[in-house]
């Protein structure tokens, strides 16, 4: 080691503006004080030992192995020799050792500073981010150390920062973090968004995805400012309408692994890296489309070198992860849904595409499906992300790109369709489809599920002009890479009794496999590695009921075809009602709801048991009351919701003199390009819509060892999964592992079933419809028998069911449920819940109640009457006087003359007659009106030449008094009015 690399050491600037960290030549490696402040100077380049680290034992501790909430950085405040103060550090610097991940953050604050303390997942090294809080407002200053420090090292930093503020109030913890989500500012300071809270909720490659379960928003003001103290209207406004968007509910993000990519494209990109031997280059970039806090990383960005190790990406839309075990075999099902935040908004308000080509509704499907023999994206060798393992398919939901919208500003919860701009040259969905062949290649399988019939046209409109899109933009397309169009009525479909809407949708999953294929990973020189080119894009009229049936049978053919991949299965089909069916089922249940949630407002209202037909009549109850909140958030807080999207996704920015976001009466200015900007692009032509280089097909680069200046380079350099899937030097127990933790097929095993050695444990083999319902739903009902009251009160052990036999099982009981049957139980009353026989002596000095005999007899009774009732019901009979009043009923004339005359009909009914002859007589003698009435009744008919203006002489009417009072705000029907 060089004798500057010796030398180099740790020079920091305590006074109130805090440190300033240089990295420089020191003849004595101790803290010392500088007069001004200086930025971070170019660190030099070359190989530099790794700092020395405390070897501890670890602390066992009884929490889970990730605790929700964020732990702060262990400081101590004793004193330090000067003799032993940094004595011999050596400092590494970021980049030099491969990647190093901040996993916590500790959120440090002084009068004028907050300072970022990020902590790498073993504690083993630190870095420090510096945020100035005087800066002026609309300025965002953050100075970024590149020197990475052990913990005593980040330990003597902070104390000395602690005493260069000691004036001010010192260093003080204002929190701790799980990562910073970046920055946004309304109308004054900027805000730093935090989160504070997370759980884990899948695992690919050795590298966890959390998800969001509490942020904190963290005003950059000095406590003595203005702007810090109370925040004016406009501001407070702002603040409040991004609190309604909860951030805590499906916000997924990860510290390693690239959520905003499938699992191909990240492959792809890895080895693309290798082959161009440099770690840093655009193509690592993130997925824009799909980072929700895109408008927040803006001003970070700019501002930071490394911006992707303090800040995270944050994707919206599902994530969720499920064990299939097969004799010993695990493999993981992972199941990622990605939310474009172009477009985005809630259902009525965002509908069809906008200018630039993007749709509402915009989700991408990613299913993965690996077998855990190795847990890494690498195959042994080393293959560098060459592991065979794992496989993935996707799918893509959009609405119809046209220019559509539907106005709910009625009652009506299904609004008329508007097709606001007719376009020859389809421009909105030439742009969309070249995006689709941009992002997953060629064939783009489009499946239209919209209806084709309707009494009153609605979504049909909608269908005749997607086809006549779909047939001109493949004019020009080459033979092999046409867009592949299906239209299906699959609603009428789901109606008839003799149309089968899984066959149909059997069908179509088989020729999408077909067309698109599947990714699984590899290297070329086995013949493993297949990769997707193109994608199924399904849509119905919101994108959600009936899209997510028909993705859930493409999903399930594709899971097929990715088991037999990785030799689980001999052939690429499963049946349904299977373990691994229904467990697919729910997770892709759970992925609709979450996607409904997000668009509509409320769970899916026909789930794949509605197109199964496999639906109980309860089901119709819950439809309808989603139905019901589906169309109160519609009508009522989507546009609350719509609001705070705009704000957070950067839609709406905050411009002096503009009109504010709350102004506005419409948002399609926010979401459409400026008409000055798009005459400046230049234009495609009709003919060729598309790029040529999008409908190549996806070539995977050959597995290679790291070449350039990357070359020689050890595993552990390009990806950390060992420190973060293992932990070593951390204690851990299955229990609290989260690979242990997830749901599996195991929780559907009848483990009576299994003892008893009739049971087949194989998640692919069919199983009655009790049998494989899920474990948190299925509730065992209990079996109660029927008695005969006079047996019970002849013999007591009449009431007591015999020792050697069994309850019958419940066909609604799971299997697994059983076993709690085994026990002997006795039959009590209908009414009473089924108890064990307690056996005990009676004690001499007790004697008889009265009260058991007088229960055993109300019990016996209820059992008898329960009898009678159903054998009343089984063998109905009809009493005299009720055979009489019935037929008295149907011989009771059905048409009778009409009365024109006062004479006596020739034939007349006598019972009619003797009525008419007893009501007439009353009614003529109480017909007559009192002097009163009259005036009461002239003065309703006596109009004025102004009948809506109230006078004087209106004033003693009872009317006008009662309007008086409720003037006064006394309510109309509590208020009583003297005459």
């Amino acid at each position: 080691m060089s004798e500057a690399k010796e030398n180099q050491g740790l020079q920091v600037e305590a006074t109130a503006d805090g440190p300033a960290f240089t990295a420089e030549k020191t003849e004595a490696n101790d803290i010392k004080t500088l007069l001004d402040p200086q930025p971070f100077p170019p660190s030099s380049h070359g190989a530099i030992d790794k700092p020395r680290h405390d070897v501890r034992r670890p602390n066992v501790s009884s929490e889970d192995e990730e605790p929700a909430l964020p732990k702060s950085f262990p400081r101590t405040t004793s004193p330090i020799s000067a003799t032993k103060r940094n004595k011999g550090a050596e400092y590494q610097k970021v980049g030099e050792e491969g990647i190093c991940k901040m996993h916590r953050f500790s959120l440090y604050e002084t009068a004028t500073r907050f300072y970022l303390v990020g902590g790498d997942i073993v504690d083993r090294r630190f870095r420090i981010l510096k945020v100035d809080r005087t800066a002026e407002s609309g300025n965002l200053s953050i100075a970024e150390d590149d020197i990475v420090y052990t913990k005593k090292e980040m330990n003597q930093l902070l104390n000395a920062v602690d005493d260069g503020n000691k004036g001010s109030g010192g260093l003080k913890l204002k929190c701790s973090t799980w990562g910073l989500l970046g920055f946004i500012r309304f109308t004054g300071a900027y805000y730093m968004l935090l989160i504070t809270k997370r759980s884990q909720v899948a695992i690919i490659g050795g590298h966890y995805v959390y998800q969001v379960e509490g942020t904190e928003l963290i005003s950059l003001a000095t406590p003595s400012s203005s702007r810090f103290k109370a925040l004016d209207n406009e501001e407070g406004r702002f603040v409040g309408i991004l609190s309604n968007l909860d951030l805590s509910r499906s916000f997924y993000f990860s510290y390693s692994y690239d959520v905003t990519r499938t699992l191909q494209d990240n492959i792809l990109r890895e080895r693309q890296i290798l082959r161009q031997g440099q770690a840093d280059t655009p193509i690592r970039h993130h997925n824009s489309m799909f980072v929700w806090n895109h408008h927040l990383l803006g001003p970070a960005v700019k501002v930071l070198k490394n911006t992707y190790d303090w800040c995270l990406s944050l994707i919206h839309g599902f994530v969720d992860q499920a064990t299939l075990s097969i004799f010993g075999r695990t493999v993981h099902i992972t199941i990622v849904a990605r939310r474009s935040r172009f477009f985005a908004g809630a259902r009525f308000l965002k509908r069809g595409a906008n200018d630039l080509g993007y749709v509402a509704n915009d989700v991408e499907t990613e299913q993965i499906v690996s077998e855990m023999l190795t847990t890494s994206l690498h195959a042994p060798g080393p293959g560098f992300f060459a592991n065979p393992n794992y496989t993935a398919y996707v799918q893509h939901r959009g609405s119809i790109p046209l220019y559509w919208t539907q106005d709910n500003s009625g009652v009506s919860p299904k609004p008329d369709i508007e097709l606001n701009l007719i376009d020859p040259f389809y421009t909105a969905a030439a742009l969309h489809f070249d995006n689709l062949f941009e992002r997953y290649g060629a064939p783009v399988f489009v499946l239209n599920l919209i209806k084709a019939r309707e009494r009153t046209p609605r979504e049909s409109i909608l269908l005749k002009e997607y086809t006549n899109a779909i047939t001109y933009l493949n004019q020009a397309l080459p033979q092999d890479k046409k867009i592949q169009y299906r239209a299906w009525d699959m609603s009428r479909a789901s109606k008839s009794h003799d149309q089968d809407v899984i066959g149909t949708l059997d069908t179509i999953a088989g020729d999408v496999l077909t067309s698109t294929g599947f990714f699984r990973n590899g290297c070329q020189q086995s013949g493993l590695l297949q990769l997707q080119n193109g994608v199924a894009r399904t849509n119905c009229i919101d994108c959600l009921d009936r899209t997510n049936a028909a993705q859930f049978v493409i999903g399930k053919r594709a899971l097929g075809h990715q088991l037999h991949a990785l030799g689980v299965i001999g052939n690429t089909s499963i049946d349904y009602d299977t373990d691994a069916v229904n467990l697919f089922t729910h997770m892709f249940h759970d992925h609709g709801d979450t996607i409904a949630i997000q668009y509509g407002g409320s769970h899916l209202v026909n789930t794949m048991e509605t197109y199964r037909k496999i639906n109980q009549w309860t089901s119709h109850s819950r439809d309808m009351v989603e139905s019901f909140k589906r169309y109160y958030n519609n009508s009522f807080l989507d546009k609350q919701r719509q609001e705070a999207y705009n704000l957070f996704l950067g839609n709406f920015k905050y411009v002096q003199g503009q009109p504010m976001l709350w102004d506005l009466s419409t948002d399609y200015y926010l979401h459409h390009a400026h008409p000055q900007s798009w005459a400046a692009n230049t234009r495609k032509r009709y003919t060729q819509w598309y790029l040529s280089e999008h409908l190549e097909a996806r070539n995977m680069p050959v597995v290679t060892k790291p070449q350039g200046r990357l070359g020689g380079k050890s595993l552990s350099f390009f990806d950390d999964y060992w420190l973060e899937y293992y932990r070593p030097l951390a204690l851990s127990s299955f229990t609290k592992i989260f690979s242990y933790k997830m749901n599996s097929t195991l929780r559907y095993i009848p483990f009576k079933a299994t003892r008893e050695g009739n049971y087949d444990l194989s998640p692919f083999c069919v199983r009655d419809r009790h049998e494989h319902q899920s474990p948190e739903k299925s509730q065992g009902r209990k079996a109660v028998s029927i008695l005969d009251p006079e047996k019970v009160g002849k013999d007591d052990t009449t009431s007591k069911i015999s020792q050697d036999k069994t309850i019958p099982k419940s066909p609604a009981l799971p299997g697994w449920f059983q076993s709690q049957l085994d026990q002997p139980q006795s039959h009590q009353s209908i009414l009473k819940e089924p108890q064990k026989e307690a056996k005990v002596a009676p004690h001499p000095s007790k004697k008889p109640d009265k009260d058991k005999k007088a229960s055993k007899d109300k019990a016996a009774i209820n059992q008898w009457t329960l009898d009678q009732f159903v054998a009343n019901s089984l063998n109905p009979s009809v009493a005299g006087t009720e055979a009489h009043e019935y037929q008295r009923y149907i011989n009771h004339p059905l048409n009778l003359p009409l009365v024109v005359s006062t004479d006596v009909p020739p034939d007349p009914n006598a019972e009619l007659v003797s009525y008419v002859n007893s009501v007439a007589t009353d009614a003529v003698a109480n017909m007559h009106s009192t002097d009163d009435d009259l005036a009461d009744f002239a003065e309703f008919l006596e109009i004025g030449d102004e009948p809506l203006t109230v006078t004087d002489a209106d004033a003693s009417k009872k009317r006008y008094k009662a309007y008086r009072q409720w003037i006064k705000g006394k309510s109309l029907f509590k208020q009583r009015v003297e005459p």
